[in-house]
């Protein structure tokens, strides 16, 4: 006859032992386990990606306006926002159109001549 409380060990360690090949671990109660000599490293967050985002997205949506209203009137406004006071000031800074803004207009006027 087998012993009742060897089958109940055995079946604990085969139960450690799957659960440990599947990447558990397991500390005893009241001990130091490896939770403690090897705490979890805190995840970096890069504020770089986020502001290539925000930039490109910026200069897509430039891209859009000065191709859509063109560039005479785009210059024009422009001009408005900085002759006005405080914001409309930095608005038309932001606004001015530099060359990336009038590369992907031109690339947007090529991509929808290329649907008519």
């Amino acid at each position: 006859m087998a012993d009742p409380n060897l089958v109940d060990f055995y079946t604990n360690v085969a139960r450690f032992e799957k659960k440990r090949a599947k990447g558990y671990g397991f500390d005893a109660a009241g001990t130091l386990g490896r939770s403690y000599f090897n705490p979890p490293l805190r995840k970096r967050r890069s504020w770089l990606m986020p502001m290539i985002l925000v930039l490109c997205a910026g200069i897509g949506l430039k891209g859009m306006i000065y191709q859509s209203v063109g560039a005479k009137t785009y210059d024009q406004r422009v001009q408005a926002l900085l002759v006005g006071e405080g914001f409309d000031r930095l608005g038309g800074w932001l606004m001015q159109a530099d060359p990336a803004t009038v590369f992907v207009a031109g690339k947007i006027s090529e991509g929808l001549k290329a649907f008519k």
